[in-house]
């Protein structure tokens, strides 16, 4: 493949990508959003925001102001819907794009100006790719960079590898029948993710390895909800793409094995770090040392942590 120079690449994007955003009485943070797309150093063709059933004043005065702002840079459309989520209006969104990338994004997130520049170009250089994104600084209740890792279809057996906010081909949402409009509940990012991958016809999604995505973190937000109906949405990602979790089962039970090794990992450092500095221990930790975990390494853990301390 001819490698594409910095100036094709800008062009081609340019020309290449639409954006589409979805908004759900979000207030001033949509503005944030858009204002972010037209900061980009290669900006999108068309923004497409998707107003699914805002009822909120303030929301939808924002929204008819973004529509008539005639000093834009980049020509935005406002589409209007009933309530039905995300997936219906991620959905609706890019039935009417043309261009053959799109640029998901939530409304109450924001992209650095570099976003749409390295992770459009890393789509365009890799024929590999169904999707690309990048890492995410997540800012509100929780500063922290947190770095989803991408792969193939068998890293997305055990956990989600790319954030919603991605660009995709749009061909790809074609062949493989879009967002999943029944999961209202969460997880249909992920879903969606799996779905792509299963088509054969791109065999990864890729990842910038920076922080270009700015993610709003919150106590209520849809995504620490959906963690209360993990178990429920897993068995209906597993049902529903039961061919790809039976071919690559291994795979699947030994990614949960790593994540949980991992969280052991660290409890058991915390519990020796509170110990080692008479700090009190949570009632979960007590619990813990008093009644270990059989069979998944938590007896082990116990032993090493009282080993430590009576030496």
């Amino acid at each position: 493949m001819r490698n594409v120079s910095d100036q094709e690449r800008k062009s081609a994007s340019a020309a290449d990508i639409e954006a589409v955003i979805t908004s759900y009485n979000q207030g001033t943070m949509v503005l944030e959003a858009v204002q972010s797309l037209y900061s980009q150093t290669v900006k999108p063709a068309r923004i497409l925001i998707v107003d699914d059933g805002s009822t909120d004043v303030q929301s939808v005065e924002i929204l008819k102001e973004i529509e008539v702002d005639q000093h834009a840079p980049v020509p935005v459309e406002v589409v209007r819907q009933p309530n039905s989520g995300v997936s219906a209006a991620r959905n609706a969104g890019i039935r009417r794009t043309v261009a053959p990338m799109v640029l998901v994004l939530d409304g109450d997130d924001r992209l650095e100006p570099e976003y749409i520049e390295k992770v459009g170009g890393l789509l365009m250089d890799s024929s590999d790719l169904a999707a690309a994104s990048s890492w995410m600084q997540t800012f509100g209740v929780m500063d922290a960079v947190v770095q989803p890792a991408g792969g193939e279809v068998k890293e997305f057996l055990s956990r989600n590898c790319c954030p919603a906010t991605h660009i995709l081909r749009r061909e790809i949402w074609e062949q493989c029948g879009g967002y999943d409009e029944s999961m209202r509940s969460g997880f249909e990012d992920w879903d969606f993710f799996l779905s792509m991958l299963e088509t054969g016809k791109y065999t990864r999604i890729g990842i910038v390895e920076e922080p270009l995505i700015s993610y709003r973190t919150a106590p209520a937000s849809s995504n620490v909800r959906s963690m209360e109906k993990r178990l429920e949405l897993m068995r209906y990602l597993i049902g529903k793409h039961n061919e790809s979790y039976r071919k690559y089962l291994a795979d699947a039970l030994l990614g949960i094995e790593k994540i949980s090794m991992g969280r052991l990992f660290g409890w058991e450092t915390e519990i020796m770090s509170a110990m080692n500095n008479d700090r009190e221990l949570s009632e979960a930790s007590r619990q813990f040392l008093e009644h270990p975990t059989y069979g998944d390494g938590g007896m082990a853990a116990a032993v090493r942590i009282r080993s430590k301390e009576k030496n």
